[in-house]
């Protein structure tokens, strides 16, 4: 009996029993075949008032997707007992034509501290700014219609006297980046001809657009002189040829080379383009217009450049001019004129809600409202107040959350960010937060995606949460708690 036992357990039937395998493969088939069809699903009661309200398409598509993705997990044997049944199917399609219809793009609360942060959007609008985007987006506008005369007019009106103003400049147009500026001016100037620029000077802007690959891209032929740590004036003085058709200056915004360096000052550039008859651009990438140096703020004033006798220059208008995203050009009228006769110069313009947002943004310059303008209003909030701004919401906020929670406060440094002065700081109030629950890589993660609050982005130091107020507004003090107390739970 023993030895009839031990044959009979090694047969195919008995192994077909015992394999815990085929047991698994079975339960999976038998799920898959409990799947219901798309019409079964979409005949159910909230399926069908869905479609009625997002439209078949859009449901059937969903359904589609919930289908395919619980086959995957059932074929990989994941999925448990409840994931063929019709009434979680119903809520995951649900779901799914909620996420499908939702914006992709939404507002964060930015407590980093960093002002400019190019993953965030850069600089925030004034309120005046986007009541005005918000009227001239639902409205007709006057973009290239001539009030005064009845006739068609240029979207440069509406801001073009205004920057001059502002940069010091003759004039000035503006294009959808600082990159799109660059490539345009060295396009005009010096397409087929010779750019003489510091080796020093060929920098990244960012997201791996680079100047010399701007510069080949507008058809003008790099000429680099000097080291990468010294330029002196008569590198440029021996490398002007005949060819030479503009001499280049490049702001190195996002970086600082310390040590043993040199470069020339603009005004002996100046003078060498003069005597040249060659004419200088200079790309001033941070666009700062009004002189922030009583803040701690060390960059080159547009107006400087221009009353220095810069031909033309170009900046952006989201950093620390404190507009929407932009690319401005401003110096001799004429050499603007040429620019804007280019015929990429229509490709590359702006539309009219960026006009809307940058001349109301400008109208605050004009009024010496900075503090209308949100960058210039963090870059020039003091310390203290951050400070105090942290005590109290730390007292509001211990009453929503577990009191195992440390909470800390100390004093820490904000940055400009958005490529802008790298190697600046301005001094803040930093809050700290240690939970014995969560790990600072679990509460970033949780910020992120709160329940029933906005998404904050924060940052972690020593393994520990770290909270800036600085690019907070008190308005959002209230958000913000609501999502640490999500998180923090």
């Amino acid at each position: 009996m023993l030895v009839c036992f031990r044959l009979c357990s090694n047969t195919p039937a008995m192994k077909r029993l015992t394999n815990p395998a085929q047991k698994t493969q079975n339960s999976s088939s038998a799920r898959m075949r409990g799947i219901p069809s798309v019409d079964e699903l979409l005949g159910r009661p909230r399926l069908l008032a869905l479609a009625e309200k997002a439209g078949r398409r859009l449901v059937i598509q969903s359904a589609r997707t919930v289908l395919a993705n619980l086959r995957e997990r059932l074929k990989k044997g994941a999925g448990g007992d409840s994931a063929t049944d019709s009434a979680q199917l119903e809520m995951d399609v649900v779901a799914e034509v909620e996420a499908q219809v939702a914006p992709s793009l939404v507002r964060v609360i930015n407590a980093t501290g960093v002002i400019l942060h190019t993953n965030l959007g850069r600089a925030p609008l004034s309120a005046e700014a986007a009541a005005h985007i918000s009227e001239i987006a639902t409205r007709y506008s006057n973009l290239e219609y001539a009030l005064e005369t009845g006739r068609r007019g240029q979207r440069d009106v509406h801001t073009s006297r205004m920057l001059a103003g502002l940069a010091g400049a003759e004039a000035a147009i503006v294009v959808n980046n600082n990159a799109a500026a660059v490539f345009l001016v060295l396009n005009t100037l010096s397409k087929g001809a010779e750019t003489i620029v510091s080796r020093g000077e060929l920098i990244e802007i960012g997201d791996g657009f680079r100047i010399p690959d701007i510069m080949a891209e507008s058809g003008a032929t790099v000429r680099e002189v000097g080291t990468t740590n010294r330029t002196r004036i008569r590198d440029y003085e021996r490398a002007i040829t005949k060819g030479t058709r503009l001499l280049l200056r490049v702001h190195p915004s996002n970086f600082r080379m310390t040590g043993f360096t040199e470069r020339p000052l603009l005004e002996e550039l100046i003078a060498l383009g003069r005597r040249s008859k060659i004419p200088i651009f200079e790309d001033l990438g941070s666009g700062c217009l009004a002189d922030l140096s009583a803040h701690g703020i060390s960059e080159p004033v547009v107006a400087k450049s221009c009353a220095a006798g810069v031909s033309v220059v170009s900046f952006s208008g989201d950093k620390l001019l404190g507009g929407p995203q932009a690319g401005i050009i401003a110096g001799k009228k004429q050499i603007i004129e040429r620019i804007r006769r280019n015929p990429l110069f229509r490709a590359l313009r702006v539309d009219k809600l960026t006009i809307a947002a940058l001349e109301l943004t400008l109208r605050a310059y004009l009024r010496g409202a900075l503090d209308e303008i949100p960058a210039l209003r963090m870059i020039r909030l003091e310390a203290g107040i951050i400070g105090e701004r942290a005590r109290k919401f730390i007292a509001q906020l211990q009453l929503s959350v577990a009191s195992d929670v440390t909470f800390r406060i100390a004093a820490g440094f904000s940055v400009i960010g958005g490529g802008s002065t790298p190697d600046q700081q301005l001094p803040t109030h930093l809050i700290s937060i240690l939970s014995p629950r969560h790990s600072a890589a679990e509460l970033e993660a949780r910020l992120h995606k709160p329940a029933n609050a906005t998404p904050v982005i924060a940052r972690i130091e020593n393994k520990q949460l770290i909270l800036d107020l600085r690019t907070v507004s008190a308005s959002e003090e209230s958000e913000l708690a609501a999502a640490l107390a999500s998180a923090l739970s």
